[in-house]
């Protein structure tokens, strides 16, 4: 698989424009840093639709995106795909290789998981659904 046919990862701006790029592009990925294309307060339900119009697949750790229900109503509205860091207070470098680690998952469960979902990265590069397609779109369904 050439650069070319690789997803795109978006990473928001909770884990910076460095660290967690630049270890992503160094194994061959294609990455797209929200301080290139959005305001720094960009409210998350502004970006999340565009980015998810592109076909890019989020990464954060902002698990409030998660819990927050506009927040919710926006990812499963624009079908995004969205990981979530699921630990905290680590460095630049220590989030960044966890994000290498479960580079080839995330392609993988993005390829095989119906859209929208949100997906937690755990320790050693492990993914787990969080919220999945049908638990995401019934959000949607209560409110109309």
């Amino acid at each position: 698989m050439n650069k070319a046919d690789k997803p795109i990862f978006f990473i928001d701006r909770a884990l910076g424009k460095k660290y967690v790029a630049d270890a992503l592009r160094s194994v061959g990925a294609n990455v797209e840093v929200h301080a290139d294309h959005f305001s720094p307060d960009a409210p998350d339900i502004e970006w999340l639709p565009e980015v998810s119009f592109r076909g890019w697949l989020i990464l954060t750790k902002d698990d409030e995106i998660g819990r927050n229900f506009l927040e919710q109503m926006a990812i499963a509205s624009s079908d995004a795909k969205v990981f979530v860091l699921s630990l905290r207070n680590l460095t630049g470098e220590e989030m960044a290789e966890i994000f290498v680690q479960a580079i080839e998952r995330m392609e993988k469960f993005a390829r095989s998981n119906q859209s929208p979902f949100i997906a937690k990265i755990y320790k050693y590069g492990k993914v787990r659904v969080w919220k999945n397609h049908t638990q995401l779109l019934k959000i949607l369904k209560n409110t109309t």
